[in-house]
């Protein structure tokens, strides 16, 4: 029977450590980015000519602040799903010690 198990247990862990990292630094960022913190402006992708061409500017700017917060939020998301991998490798080898063969 072909086994699930891909990686030794450093590297699931290090995974683990790396998504726990990458899931709160990314949520942080897409909450601040969500909240149009001023700090963030040199992050958002913007041109002059989106604001030369835009009657309403500040609309323009907070919709990139939003679409780059949703970006975070996406790659948070990702960080969980490679979070639950690693620690599925964990779990496959912690039972692999335990087998007699």
């Amino acid at each position: 029977m072909p086994s699930l198990l891909f990686c030794g247990p450093k590297l699931a862990a290090c995974g683990i450590v790396l998504s726990i990292w990458g899931v709160i630094m990314l949520s942080m960022l897409g909450i601040f980015f969500s909240a149009k913190s001023a700090v963030l402006i040199e992050d958002v992708p913007f041109t002059e000519e989106d604001i030369r061409d835009d009657k309403n500017p500040p609309q323009n700017i907070y919709s990139l602040y939003n679409q780059v917060g949703i970006n975070c939020f996406i790659a948070a998301a990702i960080y969980v799903g490679v979070g639950a991998v690693s620690l599925c490798q964990v779990r496959l080898n912690k039972r692999q010690e335990y087998m007699v063969t």
